[in-house]
């Protein structure tokens, strides 16, 4: 399996559903909570003039209506994830996370 549907998989578990949406499109009907993320950037390293990685860092929101909801906590637990902001629409709560994967 590929590296970001182990993502997905991960996340599926975290959120307790199949609740998780890659980059979903404009106009999809989305249940809460959910988890929506995105990939957001690469980052490169390299030694000796060549390159010898790259790390995905992905943009993962957890959307809830529930503002003491336990998932965004599930999700911090995750190795190499930042919290990176948090705000409300709608009087759904989004945390938003970033995570190299």
């Amino acid at each position: 399996m590929g590296r970001r549907l182990d993502l997905h998989e991960k996340l599926c578990e975290l959120l307790g559903s199949r609740q998780v949406y890659f980059q979903p499109p404009n106009g999809l009907s989305i249940r809460y909570p959910c988890i929506v993320y995105e990939l957001n950037d690469v980052k490169s390293r390299y030694a000796e003039n060549q390159k010898y990685t790259n790390k995905k860092a992905y943009q993962i929101t957890v959307i809830d209506p529930d503002p003491d909801s336990a998932i965004p906590d599930r999700i911090l637990l995750l190795p190499l994830c930042s919290f990176d902001r948090h705000y409300t629409t709608d009087s759904l709560h989004h945390t938003v996370y970033k995570l190299f994967y």
